[in-house]
């Protein structure tokens, strides 16, 4: 099976930093966990459909099924995720679970390269320099539309709704405090201990601060050439639906 090359393999390399695996422990109130520890949890992700919908688009990709990949990365685009409409425009570009609609993917890659993210900049010109005449006009002249319905504009504020309502579920407190408040990762061995308060630190959960620890991971990526191993995901974990349009 070919995989689109470089974004694929930064896209991916980025995911699996969310998917390291816990360490064996009992609930203890051991040493400060990591930061890939606390976001690739179960509580993070699922007040996170950004990520947690790339996470899936990405191993339904690996696993070939590339239909279920496209949904799923069109649901984390929903909330901004520029990975994940940066591999749309891969998937549009190289008719992966799709045919190959040049435009189509000029306008995911025009999406993903909203913030300036340098990767997906490069990309989105590769596009346009490949393209014909009537496929730039084409895309020129659909692109309003989709940046109605993705541009940040409209999906980060989608995004902010979802992050508030996460953190005020933790107490029911509308100011979002959690005080004292510990939160137990699961863990093969049992669980780890978290504080409330790094837990939900404001940069996972106010949407400004969210948004510039984004930037921060994709705005300086390493250079050179990427060599990552196999995706590792839950086998248990569902494929998504193709009429579930939720969140």
């Amino acid at each position: 099976m070919k995989h689109s090359p470089l974004c694929y393999a930064v896209v991916r390399l980025f995911a699996l930093s969310l998917m390291i695996g816990f360490p064996t422990a009992m609930v203890h109130a051991a040493p400060p966990v990591s930061e890939q520890q606390v976001i690739s949890s179960e509580g993070f992700l699922s007040a996170h459909p950004d990520l947690r919908h790339r996470l899936n688009g990405l191993a339904q990709y690996e696993k070939g099924a590339m239909e279920y990949a496209l949904t799923a990365f069109k649901r984390a685009a929903r909330f901004g995720d520029k990975p994940s409409q940066a591999m749309l425009g891969e998937m549009y570009w190289k008719g992966e679970g799709v045919s190959a609609q040049p435009a189509e993917a000029y306008i995911w890659m025009d999406l993903a390269a909203e913030r300036g993210y340098p990767l997906f900049l490069s990309r989105r010109e590769h596009f346009w320099s490949a393209m014909t005449a009537e496929q730039r006009a084409d895309a020129l002249a659909r692109g309003p539309n989709y940046y109605d319905q993705f541009g940040d504009a409209v999906a980060t504020a989608r995004l902010a709704k979802v992050l508030k309502r996460g953190k005020r579920e933790v107490t029911g407190s509308r100011v979002g405090f959690v005080g004292n408040l510990s939160i137990i990762l699961p863990s093969p061995g049992g669980g780890i201990r978290v504080s409330g308060e790094d837990f939900y630190r404001d940069e996972y959960w106010v949407l400004d601060q969210y948004l510039a620890w984004q930037d921060r991971n994709w705005k300086d990526l390493p250079q050179g050439r990427v060599e990552i191993g196999p995706l590792q995901s839950d086998p248990a974990s569902p494929a998504p639906s193709q009429k579930d349009s939720g969140d």
